[in-house]
């Protein structure tokens, strides 16, 4: 592809429920500042109702926030669940937040991820993917400024319109979430939508890449809509540090916290629960649950990962970076600031013209510093001869030697 990777967080959020939630959702909007100052492109945010850990339950809220503190970074919806709303409520908030970004926001859509949520709702887990296509049928003819009659067995629409006009022209830019099953890729190519793969490093995630892309295609034909690989976003978790034992290190704080929510939410007694090293070894090696692979390391593992992920995929527009607690908010937010100042650069080949540059500098040094030498000796002898015929000033010595900017 001809454009540039582009780069972001994904924050669920996954926050310890042993501290201060206000305090970690004031985190969370300094951590939306500190990636607008980084040049990070987007940061999404996701919708949970229940099991403690992910404390957001309106994204559209905290974009709101976000944006007002923000400048250029894009602000997602990671995501909406749409089973739980009435489609016309949701087009407004997203045509809203269309005008109040400035047209930075980004509409990302999902059946529903916590079974509690949907449980609590009284909604049958059964009815969540094909509730949220009927959404969709619903949604983005809405959001396209159109008329919509619909009546299902969960919602009705009379004659319904969004009352603003969208800020993005044709509509806000949209994506549905995907993990391993073929239900995120069909409904991306049926409707035409990007894609945003939660689980790129999980074994079965990672082994479905180019199968989901196929399917996405495919459905795409079927629909007479086109998808773009670069409306694909992969997911992975990462924590970054200058060396592999800092980074590991930098785990002690919070990963097994992390790992008991997993026990907790049913994933049974896991065997590396109450060992640090065995939870890292674990995570890295073969996965945390749906989290997929993390990298636990240094820049270098971070770009090697990636690389690997373009490989697989066959090519993608962004990468997300899964947010954890695991390491403490000082730590975390060196690891991002180590992943914009060496990752972005890496990838985007964003120093390609000063290495060539340099390159072109020493390959043809003995040219170049001789005319440099030839420039600084002509002057200093013309200094000399108007020296002497004057009868008088300064004296200058043989500077040839003396590789100078400029003389």
């Amino acid at each position: 592809m001809s454009q540039p990777l582009r780069f972001g967080v994904f924050l669920a959020p996954y926050h310890a429920d042993d501290e201060s939630p206000t305090l970690q959702i004031r985190r969370d909007l300094e951590l939306a500042d500190q990636l607008d100052a980084l040049g990070f492109d987007e940061l999404w945010v996701g919708e949970h109702h229940s099991a403690s850990y992910e404390t957001i339950a309106s994204p559209e809220i905290f974009i709101a926030a976000a944006a007002e503190r923000t400048r250029s970074i894009r602000l997602g919806t990671g995501v909406v669940s749409l089973p739980y709303h009435h489609p016309l409520m949701v087009a407004d908030r997203i045509t809203q937040l269309d005008h109040q970004t400035r047209g930075r926001v980004i509409f990302g859509v999902g059946p529903g991820q916590l079974p509690s949520d949907a449980y609590m709702l009284g909604i049958d887990a059964s009815t969540q993917r094909r509730r949220m296509l009927e959404s969709l049928e619903v949604l983005i003819p809405l959001l396209r400024g159109e008329t919509v009659t619909r009546k299902t067995d969960w919602f009705e629409v009379r004659e319904a319109r969004v009352q603003l006009g969208p800020y993005t022209h044709p509509m806000v830019e949209m994506a549905v979430a995907a993990a391993v099953s073929p239900s995120g890729p069909r409904a991306a190519g049926i409707n035409g939508i990007g894609m945003l793969s939660m689980a790129a490093t999980s074994g079965e995630g990672f082994d479905m890449l180019p199968a989901h892309w196929e399917v996405c295609e495919s459905m795409a034909a079927q629909h007479d809509q086109s998808v773009d690989r670069r409306n694909w976003r992969l997911v992975a978790p990462m924590h970054l540090a200058e060396s592999r034992e800092q980074a590991q290190a930098d785990m002690e704080y919070g990963l097994l916290k992390l790992v008991r929510y997993f026990e907790r939410l049913g994933n049974a007694a896991l065997p590396y629960g109450r060992s640090l090293d065995a939870a890292i070894e674990q995570w890295t090696e073969h996965g945390l649950t749906l989290l997929g692979r993390a990298v636990i390391g240094t820049p270098d593992d971070a770009v090697e990962q990636i690389r690997s992920l373009q490989k697989r995929s066959q090519g993608f527009g962004t990468f997300l970076l899964l947010a954890h607690d695991c390491a403490d908010p000082e730590k975390t937010a060196k690891s991002y600031d180590l992943f914009a100042r060496y990752v972005i650069p890496e990838l985007r080949a964003a120093n390609r013209g000063r290495q060539e540059s340099l390159d072109w500098f020493n390959a043809n040094s003995e040219r170049v510093v001789g005319d440099l030498r030839t420039a600084i000796g002509k002057a200093i002898e013309e200094h000399e001869a108007e020296r002497s015929e004057s009868g008088g000033g300064v004296a200058w010595g043989d500077t040839r030697d003396l590789l100078v900017g400029d003389d």
